[in-house]
């Protein structure tokens, strides 16, 4: 059981293995602000669709009602989650990056066009490195080998190390447009 479930349902059961209870508006926040650094956070109607369907399933149990029902994985949960971690494919990542879109069609535009897009994705790397950094500084304490914030500070630490090459393959573009032309 489970396999059927698509990857944003497991992405949710993850974010509720932390120990707390959340409301889908919490789990929401949790996934903005954790998620969108190496997945697409899902958006608020596709957390309200996949809790519920988790709950139909015994994977979440729900606390209260209304806008303030909690929801918490359940034993089966966890196993389904742990079995999809050991028995299924991790994948390849798919790139959709915008900026590389464009630099692919930068014949249509002036260098200089091209240069600034560039330099504001510079900008925009900077921005998400630095709000990276924060998360990754408030799980320090918990980020020991056994704690429940481990793994998920090595995420962070991977976040980081990735916008720093980004940055620099970014800049070797920028060297590069403005040394060719």
């Amino acid at each position: 059981m489970g396999q059927d479930l698509p990857v944003t349902s497991f992405a949710l059961l993850g974010l509720l293995t932390f120990g707390d209870e959340l409301t889908a508006y919490e789990l929401k926040q949790r996934a903005d602000a954790t998620l969108r650094f190496y997945w697409v956070s899902p958006a608020m109607s596709q957390v309200y669709s996949e809790i519920a369907r988790l709950a139909q399933r015994d994977l979440v149990v729900a606390s209260g009602a209304g806008r303030g029902t909690t929801y918490r994985i359940t034993e089966q949960g966890r196993d389904t989650l742990s079995t999809w971690m050991r028995s299924s494919e991790p994948g390849f990542p798919v790139l959709k990056h915008p900026v590389a879109l464009r630099l692919l069609m930068g014949h249509l535009v002036d260098d200089e066009t091209t240069l600034t897009m560039l330099r504001r994705h510079l900008d925009a790397l900077d921005a998400e490195r630095a709000a990276l950094g924060e998360v990754r500084a408030s799980l320090r304490g918990a980020d020991s080998p056994g704690e429940v914030f481990r793994h998920p500070s090595l995420v962070a630490d991977w976040g980081l190390d990735y916008f720093a090459q980004e940055r620099r393959m970014v800049e070797d573009l920028i060297d590069r447009i403005i040394n060719d032309a």
